[in-house]
């Protein structure tokens, strides 16, 4: 299985001591592939990361396991958007959520509430 990583997830395994590293390690040891989105990328990158933080991100997902948040996923996005509840506010998850499923992965967040409505997102319980 293809997990891709939501920033609630990035934030916790990549800086020291984190709590989820040890659940991220076994999702490896079973073989799932680890990656993320550009949005990601985006919302991980503007907040204030040490060195330490950036060399651990890029280890746990290398530039050839960041998918592009591009045309497909752009319409794929607006199409969720338009169809969810009070998705104002929410355009970063929306757009998270539709690259995971544009690339059949499964989203591991924190945050599942944030995502729980999103038709055709496949949430992985990592925990």
């Amino acid at each position: 299985m293809t997990i891709h990583l939501d920033t609630s997830v990035l934030i916790d395994v990549a800086a020291k001591g984190r709590p989820l590293l040890p659940a991220l390690r076994l999702a490896v040891l079973k073989g799932h592939r680890i990656g993320t989105c550009t949005p990601v990328m985006y919302e991980w990158l503007r907040g204030p990361r040490i060195e330490i933080d950036l060399e651990n991100q890029r280890e746990l997902c290398p530039g050839d396991q960041i998918v592009t948040f591009g045309a497909a996923e752009a319409a794929l996005a607006a199409g969720l958007y338009r169809r969810l509840k009070d998705a104002r506010g929410r355009e970063m998850d929306v757009a998270i959520a539709a690259c995971a499923i544009e690339h059949r992965a499964a989203l591991w967040t924190v945050n599942p509430r944030d995502f729980r409505d999103i038709p055709g997102l496949k949430l992985y319980e990592g925990r």
